[in-house]
């Protein structure tokens, strides 16, 4: 068994620094992904050319970059999007180790669910600015609040995914290991990891995301800095392409994120030997 696996452990295909520059560039390579965006912001800039829409109301392409330059050359943009990263980056971690501990025990422990899944999934059906009052009240108006409330949009999608990962585990494969008396380490680092991985790792990237939108929210919580703040502003001193910037910032953000996470992801998932991995892999 011991030879299996590390036979299993040499010939697994390696994530070579050609296919992560494949995956960073396959948003360039497959040209698809850019034909609705080319038609949204053509679209965008013949409306604002023609004055269909007043300018206060949908502002050009033109100008929002040329809003987003001012911003970046008075330094006021790169301080915006660095305080975003961080609250989104350490809300991220604290709702992803929160959601791994509760859903590997809810997974395992038939117990631990019964007492505490019930409650979990009636919090989920908070909506993220519901949070709001009760967090400011609690933590009052500067950092910890607002990272309190984008862990906790992390924390569901984490948590769900992973408990059911570990419930739905294959019984057979567990029998395999008893058959061939694998340490309860080996079981786990052999069977119930590589068994859980995947979907514990489209949970982290589903937590991501909601990580991004609870961001927003978060920012609108006494802020002073971050994009959802920049947005804030934009509303409040009349300036739409200040507001359109910063949401194009929050996409664009949000897409390197996840593109980052994806890429993290292949190289945990390389042992993987899925029909579509193998059909990218050849191209």
């Amino acid at each position: 068994m011991k030879q299996e696996l590390v036979t299993a452990e040499l010939t697994k295909p390696r994530l070579t620094s050609a296919r992560v520059m494949r995956i960073f560039l396959a948003p360039i390579r497959h040209w698809k992904a850019w034909v609705l965006p080319t038609i949204i912001v053509v679209v965008w800039a013949q409306l604002a050319a023609r004055g269909v829409l007043p300018s206060y109301i949908l502002p050009s392409p033109a100008a929002v970059v040329e809003e987003l330059h001012y911003l970046w050359q008075t330094g006021e943009l790169s301080q915006h999007i660095h305080v975003t990263l961080l609250r989104v980056a350490t809300g991220f971690v604290a709702g992803a180790l929160a959601a791994t501990l509760c859903g590997a025990l809810a997974g395992y422990s038939k117990l631990f669910r019964d007492f505490v899944d019930p409650t979990l999934q009636a919090i989920k059906a908070i909506p993220s600015l519901g949070w709001v009052p009760l967090f400011i009240l609690w933590f009052g108006i500067f950092e910890t609040s607002k990272i309190a409330l984008i862990a906790v949009g992390v924390f569901f999608p984490v948590y769900l995914n992973l408990m059911n990962a570990v419930r739905d585990a294959d019984r057979k494969l567990f029998e395999v290991a008893k058959v061939y008396r694998l340490s309860t380490w080996h079981t786990i680092t052999r069977v119930l990891l590589p068994g859980t991985l995947p979907a514990y790792l489209t949970g982290l990237r589903s937590g991501l995301a909601l990580g991004w939108m609870f961001v927003i929210a978060a920012e609108l919580m006494g802020a002073s800095q971050g994009l959802g703040f920049l947005m804030l502003d934009g509303q409040m001193t009349g300036n739409p392409a200040a507001i359109i910037g910063a949401l194009l910032l929050f996409a664009l953000l949000g897409k390197a994120s996840d593109l980052l996470l994806t890429v993290l992801s292949a190289r945990a998932l390389s042992w993987q030997d899925g029909w579509q991995s193998s059909e990218q892999s050849s191209n």
